[in-house]
């Protein structure tokens, strides 16, 4: 029975990983490392400039991945939403330190996989899976920021990325597409008009 309701407890990232392409066998066989965490908004997961050990697969809230200047003020890398397998790759992939801060925008919960057991041979598709995933998606957002003016960034995600629109503030938004929050509620302003 305790097994059973392990199992049932990480049914999400069990799916997640057997979609991409790991057996359920193996992935059930590592479900003792997992670990489920509650997290209230501005709660870190991960503090930038120490060892990323673990990833995080997301249940339900927003994280995201910010860095912090010697100023204090941040810099938003990118947001994670609810089914999605939040960590820094370039730490993970190098073994250094994080340059960023994974941390809650909201109450959140996550189930904790340590990143180890990417390395394992029984993980390989689901590690080639997350690095073409993450390989397009930058390319993708490489091509948004650099290609498009503010008012075709902020389009972008009407058009394809409505939940980012629907759960972020002004904020955030503008953060992530380079404009001011000003300049953001400005161009909303004329695209209503």
């Amino acid at each position: 029975m305790k097994a059973y309701l392990k199992v049932n407890t990480f049914t999400k990232v069990i799916n997640f990983f057997s979609d991409l392409g790991v057996s359920n066998q193996v992935i059930e066989s590592h479900i003792s490392q997992l670990k489920t965490i509650t997290l209230n908004a501005g709660e870190a997961l991960l503090v930038q400039g120490s060892e990323q050990r673990y990833g995080y697969f997301i249940t339900s809230g927003i994280l995201r991945a910010c860095h912090f200047n010697e100023r204090g003020s941040e810099r938003c890398k990118e947001f994670y939403f609810s089914g999605e397998l939040c960590f820094l790759y370039s730490s993970w992939l190098q073994g250094i330190s994080a340059q960023y801060q994974i941390e809650a925008i909201d109450e959140a919960k996550v189930i904790r996989v340590p990143l180890h057991i990417l390395s394992l041979p029984e993980y390989l598709p689901a590690k080639i899976s997350l690095l073409q995933q993450q390989l397009i998606f930058k390319e993708q957002k490489e091509a948004l920021l650099l290609l498009n003016n503010p008012e075709q960034r902020y389009q972008h995600l009407v058009q394809y990325w409505p939940h980012w629109v629907k759960k972020l503030n002004n904020i955030q938004i503008a953060s992530y597409i380079g404009i001011s929050p000003v300049s953001l509620s400005r161009l909303k302003t004329r695209i209503k008009d």
